[in-house]
């Protein structure tokens, strides 16, 4: 039977290793680039999730490779079937996924025929526009069914030829790192020049550390022009990937708000994910670190409220507003307007949801205010959020009363998070 909630029992304090599992971005990427390699791929210490296997599901649907995800071993392996990349005669349907679907509307201009790609209701109305507006440019026909910009989308190919265009960072990163990444199967050089600004700018170093992993290398002038030359070949063969970043961030915050000590092993100093970032951020709100070529450990320490961009690293906004909760004085959280559009409007949900812990915050378009203090328990909406369960179940480890609605849905990103955190106190969570 489905938990409907989650009781969190607080713990005194913690020194433990936590293993994370692997990186929800990198497992995307390298499950993309797989699909498009022709050779038979193995993707190690995988991230088997609600967004993998919806991508995985997806590529299946094209008909062109077997995906098979063994989640025990976290291994996805991606064999060619021989077969020509056709649309599916059903939807592409993704649920939730938001980097699946925009790596996917570009992949499907190489697919013969139309294909339809849509999602749960949230999807249905998260933009994809600059995606949109910039694949004609490379040759693919691409619209959005009801014409406002979001899923469902149609894609008619084959049709992905390359060429030059331009395209908006401002929305997502995401929409670069779908056009890099599926220029590796164009017939000519493939151009993608910038307009604006590109948010979240670590997650396109990763999508072109991915790809020169993989055998392609991505020419660019800083964050404003990329250029795949066409002929280049991707690699099969085996490929790991590292820990999630992001998940790793909720035991860092573990750490900092109870003063105790984590290591995180198989992920070091040379990580490009962005949210490798939050352990300066938390150093510089007073805990410890040290980084090694192989691990990060983290002591917390008094902590007290810092003044903070958090463009390059969105995804762990929520658990910096969490730990803000519990520091002296106030944090400013600024340049996020990116989390509007994520699975949920996520700067409103952390803002309401601390208040009913008693927290002072002030909401602005693209930036949050959070004034430290002593949180008290509450019962936690989730928004069908990942993030957002995850988050304040690290304020339950400190505060009495803390209750999480929907605790399933963390398997959009850490299927084991709540057996991982059971781990930190010799006993478990509570479920009502």
């Amino acid at each position: 039977m489905k938990a409907e909630n989650v009781t969190i029992r607080p713990l005194d304090t913690f020194s433990k290793q936590v293993k994370v599992l692997g990186s929800k971005s990198y497992s995307n990427r390298y499950l993309a680039i797989a699909a498009l390699s022709g050779q038979a791929t193995t993707i190690e210490g995988a991230l088997v999730c609600d967004d993998t296997q919806y991508l995985a599901n997806a590529l299946r649907q094209f008909g062109h490779v077997s995906v098979d995800v063994d989640a025990a071993a976290e291994r996805i392996t991606v064999t060619p079937t021989g077969e020509p990349m056709r649309g599916p005669a059903e939807e592409v349907y993704v649920g939730a996924a938001g980097t699946p679907i925009r790596f996917l509307i570009s992949m499907a201009g190489h697919a013969d025929g139309t294909t339809v790609l849509t999602g749960t209701k949230r999807m249905q109305e998260r933009p994809m526009g600059s995606l949109l507006d910039a694949l004609p440019g490379l040759g693919v026909a691409a619209e959005a069914v009801r014409g406002n910009g979001s899923p469902p989308i149609k894609v008619t190919g084959p049709s992905f030829r390359g060429g030059s265009t331009r395209i908006s960072g401002a929305v997502s990163s995401q929409f670069t790192s779908s056009l890099l990444i599926n220029a590796t199967r164009a017939e000519q050089d493939t151009e993608v020049v910038i307009i604006d600004d590109l948010v979240s700018k670590p997650y396109v170093e990763m999508t072109i550390a991915a790809l020169a992993e993989m055998g392609v290398t991505v020419k660019r002038e800083g964050y404003t022009r990329f250029t795949v030359a066409a002929g280049q070949k991707l690699r099969g063969g085996s490929v790991t990937v590292e820990p999630d970043a992001s998940g790793m961030s909720y035991f860092l915050a573990a750490a900092a708000v109870l003063g105790g000590t984590v290591t995180i092993p198989g992920i070091g100093k040379d990580s490009k994910q962005g949210d490798v970032g939050l352990v300066e951020a938390l150093v510089r709100m007073g805990c410890t670190a040290e980084v090694t070529d192989t691990s990060i450990t983290l002591s917390g320490g008094d902590l007290r409220g810092i003044d903070i961009d958090m463009e390059a690293m969105p995804d762990v906004v929520p658990t910096l507003a969490v730990v803000a909760a519990f520091a002296q004085g106030t944090t400013h959280i600024s340049n996020i307007a990116s989390l509007r559009i994520k699975e949920c409007d996520r700067i409103a949900a952390v803002t309401t949801e601390l208040r009913k812990m008693g927290i002072t915050v002030e909401e602005h378009p693209d930036a949050m205010t959070i004034t430290g203090g002593s949180p008290k328990g509450a019962v936690i909406d989730t928004y069908d959020d990942h993030r957002i369960a995850m988050c304040f179940a690290i304020a339950g480890l400190r505060t009495e009363g803390v209750v999480i609605q929907d605790p399933g849905c963390v398997a959009k990103s850490f299927p084991t998070f709540w057996k991982t955190l059971d781990s930190l106190h010799d006993g478990t969570t509570s479920t009502i």
